[in-house]
This record gives C-alpha cells, sequence and structure tokens, in this order.
C-alpha cells in the first residue's frame, strides 16, 4: 500500500528482456534505499514492484508480461526519469490516499497550461475508468496523489482535470509533461469497493 506522496526522482538504468517478461534496474540515492530489504514493494510510476537485487544507489525488479501490457512501463527507456515511492509502514503519515499501486489503465495528456503558480491539466480516461473518477475525488496520475478539479464526457472520450501545485512539479516529473505524454491511472480504491458493496447488494 502506498499514499502517492512521491519520495524520490529516480532513473531506468538498464532494461533487460527475458522470455517475454523484463528485468529494470533503477539507479535511487543511497538514502533513498536506506532500510530497504530483498522482497520490498516500491512504486515506479505508480506500478508496484518488488525490489529482487540491491545495491547501494539501485535496485532490480522483475516485470511480468501483464504488466508490460496494461502500463506505460511497455515503452520505458534507459535514462527516463520515474517517480518513487516505498510502501507504506504503519504509523506513517497518509498524506495522500490510499494507493495500491495496481494500475488500472492509461490515458494521455490533453492539455496544460499554466494558472496561476499552478499548472493545469487535464488527461483522457477509458469510459471503463472515467465512472470511477468524479470531481473533488482522488486518482493517482504516474503514482502521484491528485485531486480531481473537473471531469468531462463528451461523445468520442472521457476527460478530467488536475491542478499541479508547485511542490508537485519540483518534487515529481509532472512537469515535463507535454500534450500526447501516456501516463499511468489508478482511481480511487473507496470507488472500487463502493461499486463492489451495491453489487453485492442487487443481488440480495
Amino acid at each position: 500500500m502506498f499514499t502517492g506522496i512521491i519520495q524520490e526522482v529516480g532513473q531506468v538504468r538498464s532494461f533487460h528482456p527475458i522470455h517475454g517478461d523484463a528485468q529494470l534496474i533503477f539507479s535511487v540515492s543511497e538514502s533513498f534505499l536506506k532500510g530497504t530489504k530483498l522482497g520490498d514493494s516500491i512504486a515506479v510510476n505508480g506500478c508496484c514492484l518488488t525490489v529482487m537485487q540491491l545495491w547501494p544507489d539501485a535496485f532490480a525488479a522483475d516485470v511480468s508480461r501483464e504488466t508490460l501490457q496494461v502500463t506505460t512501463l511497455q515503452n520505458w527507456q534507459v535514462g527516463q526519469y520515474l517517480n518513487l515511492e516505498k510502501a507504506l509502514c504503519v504509523g506513517d503519515a497518509l498524506g495522500g490516499h490510499y494507493v495500491s499501486g495496481h494500475v488500472d489503465g492509461m490515458g494521455e495528456v490533453l492539455d496544460r497550461h499554466e494558472d496561476a503558480r499552478s499548472v493545469r491539466m487535464r488527461f483522457s480516461a477509458s469510459r471503463k475508468l472515467a465512472r470511477y473518477i468524479a470531481k473533488k475525488g482522488s486518482i493517482a496520475v504516474d503514482g502521484v496523489s491528485l485531486t480531481v478539479n473537473q471531469v468531462g464526457d463528451e461523445p468520442a472520450l472521457s476527460w478530467f482535470e488536475v491542478n499541479l501545485v508547485p511542490h508537485t512539479l519540483s518534487m515529481t516529473i509532472l512537469n515535463s509533461y507535454v500534450v500526447g505524454t501516456i501516463v499511468n491511472l489508478e482511481i480511487d480504491i473507496v470507488a472500487r469497493y463502493f461499486e463492489r458493496m451495491q453489487q453485492v447488494e442487487i443481488i440480495k
């Protein structure tokens, strides 16, 4: 479990395809890996990955074919910068919202413009995911916990908008996004369970 509060911006050191899936090595600071052990979970651009090898300034993770197919990971390149967050520990402060690290789908940056000292971005979302995205609700974009400002459903697509405050722009890679950038999306876990509860009530 994660919070969507990014702790580090890391970098892809290597990408090794292995029999249909892959192993990646990520470069990070030594301070970020302090206390990390083999088998720990780290969210990388919102994808929960397991630490399989560990060095003072890097870690390796195996990635399944499923993850490659349903996330932006399939397009990651050596040298690319990524948002990182270690798994939540008991007693840690929850500054964002509960994020599982299980990506629900991908979206695309549709628009970006300055909004005072912030940046407002509009992202596309599939119809399947749009039903869970609500104004003033939470969503994780490439692992970053964000508040939804506006939502819209047009004949061709559904979309949502967020405001990126200066702190978010400086602490994550979101400031580098331009129109056309593809991102990982994870809907609010509360919305997912709420729908399931409704389904069970209907069956009863």
